[in-house]
């Protein structure tokens, strides 16, 4: 969905209600570890973090099942807040799936936002445990993702109020302990605990390195009883704490926290983690912000770079209602995707940036950055592909129709980011395009345009040669790289105007994808 003030119109043509009358296979409710069934052994790769891994490269390791129906859903959501357009504004998170293909999934209960998480057998969906959560969600326009974390030593973890951090071993088993982790100290916490279960906030996903530990972002409200400063912090596998205050390690430089949304990446080395940070929110005023990169282990600061709109060169807005979260690709580049300095200047797609591995090196900008996560595309899936790059990138493209801007062409998109184009609309130098796809359904509310694509991470399947993507107009499609068309596709709902949502795929091949506040797990 654009960043827009005034959205444009979308359909809201089916009901939440109704959906979720039919979408609950099993019991949705329980708490403290209860048991309702088993889940039998799959075995394969899990999807362990948002982009499904610490990288955020949104590759499977399985070959993806066919479209042949939805063999199980479930609500991600049991109380919808629509806004009075009647678009969902809520940024779902991803599920987690483990290697025996369990599948553990955020659930939104109230509609101010309160949390569990519920896992369920990949199976058939049936409810294997559920856990409630004490997390307190910040205020946002739009609501933040409340996202979960699985680790490779299959502790899940998930964010608790006061900055707890909540996890369970052996996330297959049907029974548990729902424990945590106070990163500034449980007596610190106990002491005050109504104080500080408001005060601290993780604001980020959590995400997992392939040694277990894990880095998340939180605020912090000024003069709280854990003499705390909005920051990062990295919890070993070992269970001891590092973090670091934002404002002190880039002074001067205006930024105050991590983005609110923005999934920590981690090199592939293991070395490096790669942060977004921006300022506070302030009325009228757009925020902007730095890509950081810390040392995994320290969090000392290793470099930094400010985001700058490539076009009007000026500070881009990192806003807080994006989900956009740094790629580290196979060759260790980092990319991030911002919106333009300047609202509207690029028909509000923003941009996506592109830096080297030590953030040192400022290279060639992809055309769409809006509320989006580059997927990495070995270059052998596209047989079209002539040039040199050993991989390129799967985005969103969105062309969102605005008075005097953007025409309603919304598309999707694969590029190479190393070789380079003029920009259709800035005419300044941005990735090549490689693929380009429309969308396949005319928008009764924008003359010629299309309806948009819905995806904040796609999923790649370089098995099949194709992308999974989630659209606006109900659909889940497949993306075949061989003939650039939509090879595949089912009907989720009937569609409606909705924050941007994730791909996934599950350890047997289903697929997953949220239309509507509903996870839907569709193979075979």
């Amino acid at each position: 969905m654009k960043p827009k003030n005034k959205l444009s119109k979308q359909w809201l043509l089916t009901s939440v209600v109704s959906i979720i009358a039919v979408s609950v296979i099993a019991a949705c409710g329980g708490s403290g570890g209860n048991a309702v069934t088993a889940n039998p052994a799959v075995g394969g790769p899990p999807w362990l973090n948002f982009g499904g891994n610490a990288q955020h490269e949104g590759l499977s390791g399985v070959a993806t099942q066919a479209y042949s129906r939805i063999v199980w859903q479930t609500p991600v959501d049991l109380a919808p807040k629509y806004s009075a357009q009647g678009y969902l504004l809520v940024h779902y998170g991803s599920p987690v799936i483990t290697a025996k293909n369990t599948v553990i999934l955020p659930v939104k209960t109230a509609a101010d936002p309160v949390y569990r998480f519920e896992a369920r057998s990949g199976i058939d969906g049936k409810l294997i445990w559920s856990e409630n959560t004490d997390y307190v969600m910040p205020a946002y326009r739009w609501t933040p993702s409340y996202n979960i974390s699985l680790a490779p030593n299959n502790r899940l973890y998930a964010p608790g109020a006061g900055g707890k951090v909540l996890y369970r071993d052996d996330a297959d088993a049907a029974t548990g302990t729902l424990k945590s982790i106070v990163f500034y100290g449980d007596s610190v916490y106990a002491a005050n605990k109504s104080v500080l279960d408001k005060a601290i906030v993780i604001n980020t996903p959590i995400s997992s390195d392939a040694q277990s530990n894990i880095y998340f972002g939180f605020v912090a409200a000024a003069g709280n009883p854990a003499g705390l400063k909005s920051g990062v912090t990295r919890i070993g596998a070992d269970g001891k704490s590092v973090t670091t205050d934002i404002s002190a390690i880039v002074p001067g430089t205006g930024v105050a926290k991590v983005a609110t949304n923005s999934a920590i990446a981690v090199s592939k080395d293991q070395k490096t983690i790669y942060v977004v940070v921006n300022d506070n929110i302030a009325t009228g005023v757009r925020q902007t912000g730095y890509l950081l990169a810390l040392d995994s282990t320290t969090l000392a600061l290793k470099s930094k770079v400010q985001l700058i709109d490539p076009n009007e060169k000026g500070p881009a807005n990192i806003s807080d209602d994006s989900t956009a979260s740094p790629t580290v690709a196979p060759d260790g580049d980092v990319y991030i995707g911002v919106l333009e300095k300047t609202y509207g200047t690029h028909n509000a797609r923003g941009w996506l940036l592109h830096f080297n591995a030590d953030l040192s090196q400022t290279k060639i900008p992809g055309s769409f950055g809006w509320d989006d996560t580059a997927s990495v595309v070995p270059a052998n899936l596209v047989p079209s592909y002539k040039g040199t790059s050993t991989y390129l990138l799967m985005v969103k493209y969105n062309n969102y129709e605005r008075a005097g801007s953007g025409n309603g062409m919304n598309e999707i998109a694969i590029l190479d980011p190393h070789t380079e184009q003029n920009d259709k609309i800035s005419g300044i130098k941005v990735m090549a395009e490689v693929l380009t796809l429309l969308g396949p359904t005319p928008d009764p509310n924008v003359p010629g345009g299309f309806i948009e694509w819905c995806v904040n991470t796609a999923a790649v399947d370089p098995f099949t040669k194709s992308v999974i993507v989630n659209s606006e107009d109900g659909y889940l499609y497949r993306w075949d790289l061989t003939t650039n068309k939509l090879s595949e596709k089912i009907r989720l709902t009937s569609g409606l105007g909705e924050s941007y949502t994730p791909t996934a795929v599950g350890a047997d091949g289903k697929v997953y994808a949220i239309n509507n506040a509903v996870l839907f797990a569709v193979g075979k």
